[in-house]
């Protein structure tokens, strides 16, 4: 899997109810033709990316159509969760950006 660009957005808590920061990352790949996750389309993650002092964490992903937005029922290998989570860590934005 090669991740060739991304959005991100940090999630607002209204209510000051959660700890740490929230961002919305969505990471669009590209994988080889024989990989099951391949379509023409191309597909993109939606990962919620929490961070809570030192603490830093994938709460949820989705994978997504690129052409419909349609949810794919496929999970990501321990290696590919752990790259999305290591390129979420590296495209977190700075403060300056915000």
């Amino acid at each position: 899997m090669n991740i060739t660009h991304h959005t991100v957005e940090l999630l607002e808590d209204p209510f000051g109810l959660l700890t740490g920061e929230r961002f919305e990352f969505h990471l669009y790949a590209n994988v080889e033709e024989e990989d099951e996750l391949y379509s023409e389309s191309g597909f993109y993650i939606r990962v919620l990316y929490l961070v809570d002092g030192d603490e830093e964490k994938i709460i949820h992903y989705h994978l997504h159509d690129r052409a419909t937005g349609e949810v794919l029922d496929f999970e990501l290998e321990e290696e590919e969760e752990a790259l999305v989570a290591a390129y979420c860590h590296d495209h977190l934005p700075s403060e300056e950006t915000e």
